[in-house]
């Protein structure tokens, strides 16, 4: 891109006429009712009607979130293939349909763990062409400047979903049984996503893809044999590790300790809010600051947050845990596609990120049975989650040793980066 053009885009994306702003927004409402979104936030929701229907114990109905995790660890690294080649749009359709009937089918459950499992495959097959993999790589075309700003409004998206659809799910769980709430929260899918999202989002015209044009950096192979790239895979694995077990059996941890499902639903959208608010201030902090110092912070954020929620016992406690693992993790989700387009480029950006994926995911189907078999086994989630706060912590270690930025993508870097990497150097 000349530097005509470079001057260009950054007086445009200033602008909230700039159509870029529409594509993050309409991402954002797609990401919302998207496997990040509604699956993640409403698991807890359903873990306990569910499992108390059929009998089922919570390690063996959290193997099927497990399930959903490694299959997205499988696919997506296809699907960023596929994003890279042919752009967001014609993914995200087929993968919003797929996952929006497969959801709703949930409401046809039969007593078959089997029947679960399978369904849970099929939604993690699909699942990150709904989510912040696929519109991540469309949103990036359209912006260079304020491109932390525009990652975090599509990301706020997924803190909306996180604070209106635990209530929104306990509610329909009370109203219409679970069956009801399936359905009902399926067919929303559907009928946002398929209308109003998937013709909205769309690579900036002109946009190259592949080598050359816009899609400058790092190929996947330069990226696989960076330092940068490995201490990001490892930080996101053990963050994984914590979110997933934690936010998957909040809702129960608070039950069993005296909190009301009403008020265990209140703490989980906290947790949305803070991530809300998280998303917001992070994308705007990582247009002037160094990523990697930000996410230091963030992850310790939730660390604390974790060790605080593994003793809560009151509404107060697990709230403030809530909003403080709301808050690292919301901040943490803008830093991750942020950190790959500032140092590998959008060359093989979606390819790079499904790998990432990936890790987060493997760990993602490990997190919630390792908390499940924790309280089958003693009754207790107490020790793991401290065990899992101290990990987090220790993934935020890692980030104060990145490199920086211009080591990899050969990009010119907008001024607030080279005025951070000069401050941090």
């Amino acid at each position: 891109m000349s530097e005509s053009n470079i001057s260009g885009s950054r007086r445009n994306e200033s602008s909230f006429a700039y159509p870029g702003w529409r594509v993050a927004l309409a991402s954002g409402a797609g990401v919302l009712v998207g496997f990040a979104s509604l699956l993640v936030y409403t698991f807890g929701i359903f873990l306990k009607p569910v499992t108390e229907e059929f009998g089922w114990s919570r390690q063996a109905a959290s193997l099927a979130f497990s399930i959903a995790a490694l299959m997205i660890a499988a696919c997506s690294p296809l699907l960023g293939h596929l994003l890279d080649r042919v752009g967001a749009r014609r993914v995200i359709l087929p993968c919003v349909t797929v996952f929006g009937c497969a959801f709703a089918s949930l409401a046809l459950l039969t007593p078959h763990l089997w029947h679960l499992y399978a369904i849970f495959a099929i939604l993690g097959a699909v699942g990150n062409g709904t989510a912040m993999l696929a519109y991540s790589r469309a949103v990036s075309t359209w912006f260079e400047r304020r491109r932390g700003m525009a990652l975090a409004l599509m990301m706020t998206g997924g803190a909306v979903g996180a604070m209106v659809l635990p209530p929104v799910a306990q509610a329909l769980i009370q109203g219409l049984g679970w069956r009801g709430a399936f359905a009902t929260l399926g067919a929303l899918v559907l009928a946002l996503a398929v209308p109003v999202v998937v013709p909205l989002v769309r690579d900036k015209p002109g946009f190259h893809r592949g080598i050359g044009g816009d899609a400058g950096g790092a190929s996947v192979r330069q990226a696989l044999l960076s330092r940068a790239f490995w201490i990001l895979v490892l930080v996101l694995f053990l963050c994984s590790l914590g979110q997933n077990g934690m936010i998957t059996h909040l809702s129960a941890l608070l039950t069993d300790r005296g909190v009301s499902s009403h008020d265990a639903a209140i703490a989980v959208s906290l947790m949305g809010a803070a991530s809300l608010l998280g998303r917001l201030v992070t994308g705007w902090l990582l247009d002037r600051f160094f990523a990697p110092r930000l996410a230091f912070c963030l992850l310790t954020l939730a660390a604390l947050g974790i060790f605080i929620l593994s003793t809560a016992h009151s509404l107060a406690m697990g709230s403030l845990a809530a909003i403080l693992i709301g808050t690292g993790m919301g901040g943490e989700a803008d830093i991750t596609p942020y950190i790959l387009t500032r140092y590998f480029g959008l060359r093989s950006f979606s390819m790079l990120y499904g790998l990432t994926w990936t890790a987060y995911a493997v760990a993602g189907a490990i997190g919630p049975v390792l908390m499940g078999r924790a309280f089958d086994t003693t009754a207790s989630y107490q020790a793991l989650a401290q065990k899992l706060s101290f990990l987090m912590l220790f993934s935020a270690g890692l980030m104060l040793v990145m490199p920086a930025y211009n080591a990899y993508a050969g990009q010119r870097l907008p001024a607030p980066q080279l005025r951070a990497e000069a401050a941090g150097s």
